[in-house]
């Protein structure tokens, strides 16, 4: 029996995490969490909660998985890196962040061939760690969505769906400059709106759509489950945040406002007047943008059969089992492992 431990530093792992915690006790191994300076969003089915180093270090998890960007050294195990997200290239320097080597990882469990590939490289630059594409858990429920009509079936509506939802960064979100074009959207009756904001965004923009709220425009609140939205859209509204990328997964049409990351695979306007034209034509499905959408799908995520918690299972037994003499050490980062322990409140040797 193995033992694995699931390292929750943000909010956001928690989705991530769990589909590996489902595929750990399918196989009849243990599982532990590790949460780190959030709230604990875990119930009675979840694996137990470790909440001291030393529990931690008792426990001797044969693997660390860990969405974000760094893990204690300290803790046992092989460090394994799942990912928070896809490399979308918000930002100028975002692209080389997502590659960025911090020393921290023995495995990283890429998404698709986007990924992968510079991943590859920069393991035989490095020598240190290994890669594998195995896909990204945190699709798997959506991969495997048992219900895809529950929230259509829920609106009781037989319109078109435009979801729309937006980034929380202020220099690219474009929330507060769509809320009265998409109130007037909503008052023409054409379509049913589903709108959403991300939990971060301010709490004044969130109660500003809130109040927006009519028979043609459902509110839903920031963090609950993002699944029964995509599968009940017709067509997306976005900008630069990532959840495109999910929704486009879906062989699903996406229109983006200003966004920073322009493509074939999705049809981006820059002015208000020309996004109710642009989701007109994004809900008549143009087989050359369908055919673009699953092009940069079988880049950054091909396999789309909702395994990839099983395969993340299987890259890391595959690693712990492999011959790693050929392997360098990770670098010492004396620098990192000090500040670790400031944080932990943990000295020991």
């Amino acid at each position: 029996m193995k033992k694995y431990l699931l390292f929750a530093e943000q909010l956001y792992s928690y989705p991530i995490l769990r589909p590996i915690q489902q595929a750990i006790a399918q196989r009849g191994d243990e599982a532990a969490w590790y949460i780190h300076k959030i709230p604990n969003y875990l119930t009675d089915n979840d694996a137990p909660i470790l909440k001291t180093v030393e529990q931690v270090q008792s426990f001797n998890a044969d693997a660390v998985f860990v969405p974000t960007n760094w893990v204690p050294d300290f803790f046992p195990g092989v460090k394994v890196e799942i990912f928070h997200g896809f490399n979308v290239g918000k930002r100028a320097n975002s692209s080389q962040d997502h590659f960025r080597i911090r020393g921290h990882f023995d495995l990283y469990c890429t998404q698709g061939p986007d990924t992968t590939q510079p991943f590859q490289k920069l393991a035989q630059q490095h020598n240190y760690f290994r890669v594998a594409e195995t896909g990204w858990s945190k699709l798997d429920p959506m991969f495997n969505c048992e219900n895809p009509n529950q929230l259509r079936n829920t609106l009781k509506t037989n319109k078109p769906i435009i979801f729309y939802a937006s980034t929380f960064s202020p220099k690219l979100t474009s929330a507060p400059v769509l809320l009265n074009h998409i109130k007037q959207l909503a008052s023409s009756e054409k379509w049913h709106w589903l709108v959403t904001l991300h939990p971060k965004s301010d709490p004044e923009l969130i109660k500003q759509y809130r109040n927006i709220q009519s028979d043609n425009l459902t509110f839903i609140e920031p963090g609950e489950e993002i699944i029964p939205m995509l599968y009940a859209a017709d067509a997306m509204l976005c900008d630069t945040s990532s959840i495109f990328i999910e929704y486009l997964l879906l062989s699903k049409p996406v229109v983006t406002f200003n966004t920073s990351v322009p493509g074939p695979h999705i049809i981006n306007v820059n002015k208000i007047e020309d996004i109710e034209p642009a989701l007109e034509k994004a809900l008549q499905r143009p087989e050359k943008l369908i055919n673009e959408i699953e092009k940069y799908a079988q880049k950054i995520h091909p396999i789309r059969d909702g395994h990839a918690s099983e395969r993340i299972l299987e890259a890391t037994e595959f690693f712990l089992n492999s011959d790693k003499s050929d392997l360098k050490s990770k670098p010492f980062n004396l620098g990192r492992k000090l500040q670790m322990r400031k944080k932990f409140k943990y000295y020991k040797l």
